[in-house]
């Protein structure tokens, strides 16, 4: 059985085609199908690794190294499964091929146009997930709004799977916008109407719309939306604004979505189980406690920057039953101000990963001032390096100890290139990226959190730990916890006369679920509520 999903959206980008999406992918594992969730970028970036952080958000890495955009990250969050590189397709991607494949030959002379070649490259895209992970449900978001000319030649191979395939194996959910006039107090359907008829030009018919609104849909509106956009009544769901996008599976099966697309897809009536869910969503929205953690980095100001550390923060802080309430500090305001005014308040400090120098040295002065003060410490990636740095600074007595990639000069390059990237000059691509194994010294925090002494984590860097000063390190009490498997790279470091003091070199973000929170984060949380002013 293979059943195809297809999300699309109207009006604007920006809705939450993604959490939709994620949501009907959820509430179809609930029901006991093996589901795949894919996400099309209709860019010709190759991937997600070279996009503006301010233009795309966080780039998700997968456990095979495929650096993606972050509604990759949303569909393991909500799935609890790992992804790999056939669940995110790029028009870069698809062009690659085509044009590599015509370089090759394999086109024995044809002319090469988009229709047939690059449709077909995409429908292969498409169905390869199914295939390759044995899903019997595959949910896809096509990216951007209809109406855009990048995403015209994904939706004619949308077109052509309808056709291609037995009309019950494929389903239509397009999201669109109804705005509220505030002058009239009005939901307004007619960009859903507009949206609808562009989607019917090309050649699609929606089989339910979802209506984006800041409040439920009233009947009146459903019926109106219906009428014009040639969908049954029960078929316009309303998708309002909601406290939390964790709560948006419920909303989707109060209104019978899930049994709405089974009849129409053919599949045998199911019971769909999410008391796990909502259980979680209850304890998010009926937090006993509250804490409060500082995020020091570049990017702040737009947190889908750091969307992954976010969430799994508040996955730990349901674990723990608490509410986490982030502090957002930009990194070079604290270079401005000095730490103490903006760290003064918080329960614990985290420093996330990132790339370039701007705001460096904030992030330092930073985690020295958590160091000295005994306020729990997590530095992920960057984070780890800027531990590194301050520790080298201001306990070895390397007054210009500094990473490499920031000071080329430096007489003690405490953080350094890997030796693989030296010689590496492209950008795109090419750092050391995807799951690797790390072994945890027993004794040692991340031994406790973790409760085993090998672990499986993600990576996206250049720099590490230099290893020629982990002797030095060692012998003014820092601890290092955990190593690559033959012992020749840092991973994890640790404080153990600090109250929580732990560095990672790798991304524990990228694993952590609504349902099954990170073991790092959780101990983070609780460390922090422990310690908490």
């Amino acid at each position: 059985m293979r059943k195809l999903i297809f999300v699309t959206g109207g009006v604007l980008s920006g809705l939450g085609k993604g959490v939709v999406a994620a949501s009907v992918g959820l509430l179809f594992k609930l029901r006991g199908y093996r589901v795949s969730l894919q996400k099309i970028d209709p860019y010709l970036n190759l991937d997600a690794g070279t996009m503006n952080p301010y233009e795309h958000g966080e780039v998700f890495v997968t456990r095979d190294g495929r650096e993606t955009d972050l509604d990759i990250g949303r569909y393991e969050r909500f799935l609890s499964e790992e992804l790999t590189a056939d669940n995110y397709i790029t028009a870069g991607q698809v062009y690659w091929n085509v044009i590599s494949a015509e370089r090759a030959g394999n086109y024995l002379g044809k002319t090469v146009q988009v229709i047939p070649h690059i449709t077909d490259e995409i429908k292969r895209l498409i169905l390869r997930p199914l295939e390759q992970q044995d899903a019997e449900i595959g949910v896809v978001e096509v990216g951007g709004t209809v109406g855009d000319i990048e995403s015209l030649p994904f939706l004619e191979a949308l077109r052509q799977l309808r056709d291609d395939l037995p009309r019950m194996d494929t389903y239509f959910i397009h999201l669109t916008l109804l705005p509220r006039l505030t002058s009239t107090d009005e939901l307004k359907t007619k960009p859903t109407q507009h949206s609808v008829k562009e989607l019917r030009a090309i050649g699609i018919q929606p089989d339910a719309i979802a209506a984006r609104s800041d409040r439920p849909l009233p009947v009146e509106v459903r019926e109106k939306i219906a009428r014009f956009c040639d969908v049954p009544v029960e078929n316009v769901i309303g998708d309002p604004d909601l406290d939390s996008i964790y709560a948006a599976p419920d909303i989707l099966h109060t209104q019978s979505f899930d049994d709405l697309i089974s009849a129409r897809l053919g599949l045998p009536s199911r019971t769909t189980d999410l008391s796990a869910w909502d259980e979680r969503v209850h304890r998010l929205r009926h937090p006993r406690r509250t804490v409060r953690i500082g995020v020091v980095g570049k990017y702040v100001e737009l947190t889908d920057a750091y969307m992954s550390i976010r969430e799994a923060l508040v996955h730990a802080g349901v674990a723990a039953d608490a509410k986490v309430d982030i502090k957002w500090i930009p990194a070079e305001a604290v270079t401005r101000d000095g730490p103490a005014v903006h760290l003064d308040d918080i329960d614990g400090l985290l420093v996330p990963g990132g790339f370039g120098d701007r705001g460096i040295e904030g992030k330092v002065e930073a985690v020295g001032y958590v160091r000295e003060n005994h306020i729990p410490f997590f530095g992920i990636c960057l984070g780890l390096q800027c531990a590194t740095i301050e520790f080298a600074r201001n306990r070895l007595g390397l007054a210009a100890a500094n990473s490499s990639e920031f000071d080329p000069a430096t007489p003690d390059p405490v953080i350094d290139i890997l030796p693989d990237q030296k010689a590496v000059a492209a950008k795109g691509g090419t750092m050391r990226r995807g799951a690797y194994d790390t072994i945890l010294a027993p004794g040692t925090r991340a031994y406790t959190c973790y409760g085993t002494d090998r672990i499986s984590e993600r990576h996206r860097h250049r720099y590490e730990f230099n290893p020629a000063y982990r002797g030095a390190f060692e012998t003014a009490g820092m601890r290092v916890s955990g190593t690559s498997p033959d012992g020749r790279l840092v991973e994890i470091i640790e404080l153990p006369d600090h109250p929580w003091y732990v560095g990672v070199q790798f991304h524990p973000e990228f694993r952590s679920r609504f349902l099954s929170p990170h073991p790092l984060f959780t101990c983070f949380v609780r460390a922090c509520l422990r310690e908490r002013k």
